[in-house]
């Protein structure tokens, strides 16, 4: 088996990539921009039609169904883990159903309630020229973060009180790798971490796990 996945690691591509590294795995990495063109050629195309990073490919012995082609950041993280990890209770792979439907819900939670608004705190409060910034935009985001940020504070709070500092266990899980990648877009907005403090000390944890740094260096090689 071989799996390549395509993307920057200062894109959404850095979900399958942090999990295939948090496995430890042997993959290929195609440093694959999402500008220039890069990903509307004829052959990128065959891989994802909708023309976006990332991709991931694995190939597979045929007896389990050959070639396999992911694409959405998401899907491609929870592919890896459930796929290319073991289900032992030791690494970010789901231990039980229980932990998977945690993974399953966080990740599509994160996507629907706050990953347009936390781009938006990122760009406009850091990423984009300080003239092009409108910081209008940053605190709409910012107020309407409040809601999701609620959500996860409380259920943190929960967690904690159960004797577990992660989202689906007692340990880090693929389930933290993907809401963590979005919710740390927002640490720019220092009112919402402020009154938020379980989830932005958790997110903090998360993005200093080596396998993060790991890949976060990739895209400065």
């Amino acid at each position: 088996m071989s799996l390549t996945i395509y993307g920057i690691p200062a894109s959404r591509a850095v979900r399958p990539l942090w999990a295939a590294t948090e496995l430890g795995l042997n993959f290929q990495h195609v440093n694959l921009p999402y500008q220039g063109g890069a990903t509307r050629t004829p052959e990128f195309l065959a891989l994802n039609p909708n023309g976006h990073i990332p991709v991931v490919v694995d190939q597979r012995p045929p007896e389990q169904g050959g070639e396999v082609v992911v694409w959405e950041s998401m899907a491609c993280a929870l592919y890896i883990a459930r796929h290319h990890g073991q289900p032992d209770g030791v690494g970010i792979t789901p231990a039980n159903p229980r932990e998977d439907a945690e993974a399953l819900r966080w990740s599509f939670w994160v996507v629907t309630e706050a990953e347009a608004d936390g781009l938006t705190v990122l760009m406009h409060r850091m990423v984009m020229p300080s003239e092009r910034r409108k910081p209008e935009l940053a605190e709409a985001a910012e107020r309407r973060l409040a809601v999701p940020f609620r959500v996860i504070e409380q259920h943190l709070e929960r967690q904690r009180s159960a004797g577990m500092a992660h989202l689906a266990a007692d340990r880090f899980t693929v389930a933290d790798l993907c809401v963590a990648s979005v919710l740390n877009w927002a640490r720019p907005a220092h009112g919402l971490m402020a009154v938020h403090p379980l989830t932005h000390q958790w997110i903090v944890r998360c993005m200093e796990r080596p396998a993060q740094l790991a890949v976060k260096a990739l895209g400065k090689a």
